[in-house]
């Protein structure tokens, strides 16, 4: 299975917000988690319904979507 395959976009959960398996666990929730210094473990020990690729899959997720060519400074 494809770690992005867990990522699931639909209108009606979480107004459609990158969510773990359709779970209400925004993606950017648990990179907020990782961000603030909580280890994959930790997290896995705070919400039980969800999987150490689902952890791998907002990390993948994440990583796709900064993907881009080029970034132009915003001129004032």
């Amino acid at each position: 299975m494809n770690l992005l395959d867990r990522i699931v976009i639909d209108p009606t959960i979480c107004h459609g917000k990158p969510t773990l398996r359709g779970l209400r666990y925004p993606v950017e929730t648990v990179l907020e988690l990782l961000s603030s210094g909580m280890t994959p473990e930790e997290i896995l020990g705070d919400y039980e319904d969800l999987e150490r690729e689902d952890i791998l899959a907002a990390l993948a997720y994440a990583a796709r979507v900064t993907r881009v060519k080029r970034i132009e400074p915003a001129v004032a």
